[in-house]
């Protein structure tokens, strides 16, 4: 017999980081404990407040019910949580955990032994001009080479400055450039938009218009001079039949994946084939979560095989994340093994 728990935990932020739908300063996320024969197992159900699908009133009262009927096993266990992808992600990282023989090693590999490591982009959160060009000088000098940018948040002609004040110095072979509007353009102006952007080169554009616009979001995909990559389209489209639906009449070029968002391994597994099936690339990005969530992620992303720069770069952003092997050198996520995990839930 199983028996399970869960318990609330509170990130704080470094520093409040701006995104298009408002500044950050903590981040709620929610551990999963299972308990079998002396043995633990451990997930973390990375809810996102104001983005995710499942930011219910009744989040935590789902979660009490899965403690309790945790005997059920996973695979109805996700079935009955199947419009909470966050508790599904966290579900299946603690059964994987607790099938482990180290309950931090989930997809044991190269990586998990640290002897390889996976190219992550550096993130440049939104603020004022002179905060963002500090951030993005930061990056390189820590060795990125790929470089993603949030904007819609200051004004566009500042973003586009702070863009070109890259490319002056470096080329698109030497730095990568990604941007992430996060719905911040109007489909009215947003290809002009694209347009001005495609002038610097860049690699693509996170959702460049708010989701739910798919007809528009097509039509742009279909115009773009820069590649495009879903991200929060992806988020609240549960069955089968509509993710077919939703990439079928978008055609995007790309799609961003962040497991606790679009429903653990199962769910980002679905969506990276439809994808897959109509031309589409992808990569993996973490959802602020904490190390437990980031080291689960990272495993699996590994297994993959995606020679894209991915989006893990964001366990460093807490003061009170938990230690962890993870580690940052040069642009890559590595698993430093001779570091140890502090976790006491």
């Amino acid at each position: 017999m199983i028996k399970a728990t869960y318990h609330k935990y509170l990130l704080n932020f470094k520093q409040a980081s701006g995104t298009s739908r408002g500044v950050l300063r903590t981040k709620e996320t929610w551990f999963l404990v299972l308990e079998r024969d002396g043995k633990q197992g451990f997930g973390e159900c990375g809810l996102f407040r104001g983005l995710s699908a499942d930011d219910r009133p009744n989040y935590e009262e789902k979660l009490q019910w899965v403690c309790s009927n945790i005997n059920l096993g996973l695979d109805v266990l996700l079935t009955e949580v199947a419009h909470y992808p966050s508790i599904q992600f966290g579900l299946e990282q603690a059964f994987l955990s607790l099938e482990s023989k180290n309950p931090f090693e989930l997809f044991p590999s190269d990586f998990s032994e640290g002897k390889q490591q996976i190219s992550i982009n550096g993130l440049i959160w939104m603020g004022d001009k002179t905060f963002m060009q500090q951030q993005i000088k930061d990056k390189l000098q820590q060795g990125f080479t790929t470089i993603k940018m949030k904007i819609g948040a200051i004004d566009f002609d500042t973003e586009i400055e702070l863009l070109k004040s890259i490319r002056k110095e470096f080329s698109s072979k030497e730095i990568e450039l990604r941007v992430d509007a996060n719905g911040a353009f109007l489909p009215e102006n947003a290809l002009e938009k694209l347009q001005r952007l495609a002038e610097l080169e860049l690699h693509s554009i996170e959702q460049p218009i708010k989701q739910g616009q798919w007809q528009e979001m097509a039509s742009l995909c279909e115009k773009t001079p820069l590649p495009i990559a879903l991200d929060e389209e992806l988020i609240g489209v549960f069955s089968s039949e509509e993710k077919e639906k939703c990439i079928a009449t978008i055609q995007p070029q790309y799609i961003i994946l962040k497991p606790s968002l679009v429903g653990g391994f199962q769910g980002s597994n679905e969506w990276i084939q439809i994808a897959a099936n109509h031309n589409a690339g992808n990569w993996i990005t973490s959802a602020l979560e904490s190390n437990i969530g980031l080291n689960a992620i990272a495993q699996w992303t590994y297994t993959l095989n995606n020679p894209l720069p991915q989006g893990l770069g964001t366990g460093s952003l807490f003061t009170n994340n938990i230690e962890s092997p993870l580690e940052v050198t040069n642009g890559s996520l590595g698993y430093n093994t001779n570091k140890h995990w502090d976790f006491n839930i």
